[in-house]
């Protein structure tokens, strides 16, 4: 066997392995996650979490997210047409997952502007601003509350009330919690417990209509 084979063959068995691995890697951790959910199933939602869509819906998405993450801004669209196109079927109910720097406190003031049930407005306002307030070498979700203002928000008392020691209280539950499940990165989903295995969002999709079909059978 000549040099070249021997270096292509190398190559190729490398790959193998290193495929091999990865696949073995992503099947302990959900299994790890799996065994977490089962163990926890009251993390997955609680009463003070927003939800989104029918609150009645027998199916539900549960999403960990961090305002400050890109992906988590990708997919709010995506998820809420899943809910809003679901006939009612279906519901999302928000946890936190603060892992950027920052994120706690644009949390707090998504948590304030709900006690004003101004929070969808303030949620996509701060989605559709992200870059400006939540460069990861740099954030400044201050400026948040300069980018709501049009929202009707009156931001003095969402300022007093981002400070209360409820929000805090909440904010260290979902924290817990997301440790509890073993949500390491954002957005972490799960569909009526069980969680997205393979990242996408057509994976999302898959997953919540074979919930939908479980739950609403013909």
């Amino acid at each position: 066997m000549n040099k070249k084979w021997i270096v292509i063959s190398t190559a190729a068995a490398v790959a193998v392995a290193f495929i091999a691995g990865t696949m073995v890697f992503r099947d302990r951790s959900t299994v790890a996650v799996l065994q977490a959910v089962q163990s926890n199933t009251e993390a997955l939602v609680r009463a003070h979490s927003p939800v989104y869509g029918n609150p009645d819906a027998k199916v539900t998405i549960v999403e960990f997210f961090d305002p400050a993450c890109e992906t988590c801004r990708d997919f709010y669209p995506i998820v809420k047409r899943m809910v809003n196109s679901s006939f009612g079927q279906v519901r999302l109910v928000v946890r936190y997952a603060p892992l950027h720097k920052g994120s706690d406190t644009a949390i707090k003031i998504l948590e304030a502007a709900r006690k004003q049930d101004k929070y969808w407005e303030v949620v996509e306002k701060a989605f559709a601003n992200q870059s400006q307030w939540a460069a990861h070498g740099n954030p400044q979700p201050e400026l948040i509350w300069d980018v709501v203002k049009d929202t009707g928000l009156d931001v003095a008392k969402a300022r007093a009330d981002a400070g209360s020691p409820e929000i805090e209280q909440l904010l260290r539950q979902d924290v817990a919690d997301m440790m509890a499940l073993k949500v390491e990165r954002t957005p972490g989903f799960f569909v009526n417990g069980r969680p997205l295995e393979i990242f996408g969002d057509e994976q999302l999709k898959k997953l919540v209509q074979e919930e939908v079909r479980l739950a609403y059978p013909k």
